[in-house]
């Protein structure tokens, strides 16, 4: 199977008497990245309630997950009506609880009132080269910006082209993987003004987590079209980063949006890798 198979494939849940369990994709580092239990959050609490779409999804991240392990999701319905719905749905391994999320759910009505941000104005996905070649995940930004790289400073702005080429177009299908590609981005984009300081250091010789994740949908969308992740780190101070960002189509229109708060700090006294490693936390 193709790597997008394989994300997908992680998506569908096993139905059990409390929930779901489900399996992760496995990216190498022995801990399971967070864009997947987000996603994984999303596609159960929409089954919750399948007549309607899920609006927004609130988490927290309390612990990593193990990589080598089942997931098991529990869920719990917190409201069924006619316009909305509501579902708690938290991610164990065992006792040990990784995270807790709060899904909203709802029926659109006709517009009362209507308007949105525009969209950037910034070079389009057919002009950059894609940071990732032949890859099922293409990612291409917006001025070539390297937010791995210690020494490249700029503005706490990163705008970021994304889609799923061949993903299907069912809606939870395309809001789970956006979810997933939402997660990966403002940790670097809250480093970006500071010199010295990049996200390829991350685990490395700083801490960095993603402590909570807010994501918040408009409009319905197709992941395997071109999506601009419009990004802005409002925050960095106190071992803490918060940002969000925007999610517009390659027509500009806006699709969702995101607010995250993460932990980037020093490693407490005697807590850090030894040399060529990297944390698990």
């Amino acid at each position: 199977m193709s790597e997008l198979q394989d994300l997908l494939a992680v998506l569908e849940l096993e139905p059990t008497d409390t929930g779901f369990r489900a399996s992760s994709f496995d990216e190498g580092h022995g801990v399971v990245f967070g864009g997947q239990l987000l996603a994984q959050s999303i596609v159960a609490g929409a089954a919750t309630a399948p007549d309607k779409e899920v609006k927004s999804i609130h988490i927290v991240f309390a612990r990593s997950a193990s990589a080598a392990a089942p997931l098991e999701l529990d869920v719990e319905v917190l409201h069924g009506g006619r316009a909305f719905a509501s579902a708690s749905v938290s991610i164990r391994q065992g006792d040990r609880l990784c995270t807790r999320a709060t899904v909203l759910l709802h029926a659109p009505d006709p517009d009362l009132i209507r308007h949105a941000e525009p969209m950037p104005a910034v070079d389009g996905p057919a002009t950059l080269a894609p940071r990732t070649p032949d890859s099922w995940w293409d990612i291409r930004v917006v001025g070539d910006v390297d937010i791995s790289d210690p020494d490249a400073v700029g503005p706490a702005d990163l705008d970021v082209w994304t889609r799923f080429a061949g993903a299907p177009a069912a809606l939870t299908t395309s809001q789970a993987l956006l979810g997933y590609a939402s997660d990966g981005f403002l940790i670097g984009t809250a480093m970006r003004p500071h010199a010295g300081v990049g996200q390829a250091q991350a685990h490395v010789s700083i801490s960095t987590t993603v402590l909570s994740h807010t994501l918040t949908f408009h409009e319905p969308f197709e992941a395997a079209d071109w999506m601009l992740l419009a990004h802005h780190s409002r925050y960095a101070g106190r071992g803490r980063a918060y940002g969000g960002a925007d999610v517009f189509t390659e027509q500009g229109a806006m699709v969702a949006s995101y607010v995250q708060e993460s932990m980037v700090r020093d490693f407490p006294e005697g807590a850090a890798p030894a040399a060529g490693e990297r944390s698990k936390h």
